[in-house]
């Protein structure tokens, strides 16, 4: 008798943890723009409560939010060009794998590169 169970049950590999980190940057995603459509419609109700709203936003911490929701976006972005790779090239599923490290890689680099800049204009003022 096998030891393990039987199937393609995934098993903490790659594709599995591909296939999470997709699902919660869709859903970090969604919540943000969720928040970002009533604060913005909050122009038509109050002029004044949306400025205060927007002036709150100018903080460190929602500097590094920024910094994390950009991490997501450029995440998802790539994660899904490779999704759409892996469904529309019939080689796709074979090198599922190699195109995870290079999104990983790719990843890395972008947000790297925005967080010197946008990190420095949150903490250093310019």
């Amino acid at each position: 008798m096998p030891t393990k169970p039987a199937g393609t049950l995934y098993r903490g590999r790659e594709g599995m943890w591909s296939w999470v980190g997709h699902r919660i940057t869709g859903v970090v995603i969604f919540f943000f723009l969720l928040v970002h459509v009533l604060d913005t419609s909050l122009v038509r109700v109050s002029p004044e409560v949306y400025t205060s709203v927007i002036g709150a936003y100018k903080n460190p911490v929602m500097g590094l939010g920024e910094f994390g929701l950009v991490a997501a976006i450029v995440f998802h972005a790539f994660n899904g060009l490779r999704i759409i790779a892996i469904d529309f090239w019939k080689s796709g599923p074979k090198y599922q794998r190699q195109m995870l490290w290079a999104v990983l890689i790719v990843w890395v680099i972008v947000v790297a590169a925005f967080g010197v800049r946008h990190l420095s204009i949150v903490f250093g003022g310019h």
